[in-house]
C-alpha cells in the first residue's frame, strides 16, 4: 500500500517505521527537522555552543516493546541514562541532545520537512494531502499522529466521533526558558514543581552535554495558560526573577537567553491506544490517545502500525 503520515514525531517515525517494512510510506511535517516535543535547540555563545532540551526532558519506559528499542537506541549510542533526574534511576535522554532518537527514526525514513497538511481530501478509493504548497498522493492509507488540537480538524469531516474525542482530551501549555551562564550555579541539577515553575533543569548536566551551564525552565501549566498569548520578550524577565528568586537571588551573567512557547506542552488521555477505520484507510495515533508520556507515544504509533498491517 502507499501510505501517508501526517507528523514526524515519536507517533509517526514509530508508526512509519513499522509500516515501511512492508509498505510505501511517506511523512509530511510542519517542523524544519527532526524533534518535535523532543527538540533540541543549539545556541552559539562566547564559551561555546549551549544545548537545551527546551520540550521532554526525559522519558521512562515500562512497555516490554518500548523497551527494546530502547536497548537498540543505547546500543547505537543516541540514548543514555540520566540518574541526575530524580526518576528512581529510570529516567532516559537522548544523546547528545534530546532529538537523537528521533533524529535516527527519521534518517531511515522518507520525510517531508516543511510541509504542513491542512487538510485530508478523498480521491476515488484513496486520499490527498493539502496545504499550502503541497499536494501529495493518492495514498491508500493515511495516518494522522499530530497533537489533539491539530487531529480534530483534520479527521472531522471523515470521523466526526474521532474529532469530538480529540477535543476532549486537549493539552497543556507550557512557556520554556533556555539560559546560558557563565559561571555554574549552586545547588541541585533538578527543581520540581516550585510556585510557578514546573520543572526546571540544568541541561549541561545530563550526559554527552558539553558547553557551558545551561538551565532549561518550564512554567507550571497554569502559569502558562495566564500568559499564553504574551510575547516571548515579556515571558523572559518574569521566568528569570523566578528562577533567581528559587535558587538563591543574584544570577551569574547570562550568556543567552531565550523563550519557547509550547501551546500543546502536556499531552491529554483519550485511553483508546488508536484509532483505526479500515473502511476509510484512515488512522490516529499520538500520545493524546494513551497519555502524555514518550513511551505513551510510541506505543500508539507501533500499535496503529500492527492493527493496519505494518
Amino acid at each position: 500500500m502507499r501510505i501517508g503520515v501526517v507528523g514526524a514525531g515519536m507517533a509517526g517515525l514509530a508508526c512509519g517505521t513499522l509500516l515501511a517494512r512492508h509498505h510505501s510510506v511517506a511523512l509530511f511535517d510542519k517542523g524544519r527537522g527532526p524533534g518535535g516535543r523532543m527538540a533540541t535547540r543549539r545556541v552559539a555563545t562566547a564559551r561555546g555552543e549551549a544545548s537545551f532540551d527546551h520540550g521532554a526532558q526525559y522519558f521512562t519506559v515500562r512497555d516490554d516493546g518500548f523497551r527494546l528499542q530502547v536497548v537498540g537506541w543505547a546500543a547505537a549510542g543516541v540514548v543514555a541514562r540520566w540518574p541526575g533526574a530524580g526518576a528512581g534511576g529510570e529516567a532516559w535522554v537522548g544523546v547528545p541532545g534530546m532529538n537523537a532518537p528521533v533524529k535516527q527514526l527519521a534518517a531511515a525514513l522518507d520525510v517531508r520537512w516543511g510541509a504542513q497538511v491542512d487538510a485530508l481530501m478523498r480521491e476515488g478509493d484513496g486520499w490527498r494531502l493539502r496545504g499550502v504548497g503541497l499536494d501529495a498522493g493518492p495514498f491508500d492509507v493515511v495516518v494522522v499522529a499530530v497533537p489533539a488540537e491539530q487531529a480534530g480538524p483534520l479527521v472531522g469531516p471523515w470521523q466526526a466521533d474521532w474529532a469530538r474525542r480529540a477535543a476532549a482530551a486537549p493539552a497543556l501549555p507550557c512557556w520554556t526558558v533556555m539560559a546560558a551562564f557563565d559561571a555554574p550555579l549552586g545547588g541541585a541539577d533538578v527543581l520540581r514543581e516550585d510556585g510557578a515553575i514546573g520543572w526546571a533543569a540544568r541541561n549541561s548536566a545530563k550526559p554527552g552535554r558539553s558547553g557551558p551551564e545551561s538551565w532549561v525552565i518550564q512554567m507550571g501549566a497554569e502559569w502558562s495558560r495566564l500568559h499564553l498569548e504574551e510575547d516571548a520578550e515579556a515571558i523572559v524577565p518574569q521566568v528569570m526573577a523566578a528562577f533567581g528568586a528559587r535558587v538563591g537571588g543574584v544570577l551569574p551573567d547570562v550568556l543567552s537567553v531565550s523563550a519557547h512557547r509550547w501551546r500543546y506542552a502536556k499531552s491529554g488521555k483519550d485511553g483508546s491506544g488508536a484509532l483505526w477505520d479500515a473502511g476509510l484507510g484512515l488512522g490516529v495515533c499520538g500520545d493524546w490517545l494513551l497519555g502524555p508520556r514518550v513511551e505513551c507515544a510510541w506505543v500508539s504509533g507501533t500499535g496503529l502500525a500492527a492493527g493496519i498491517g505494518g
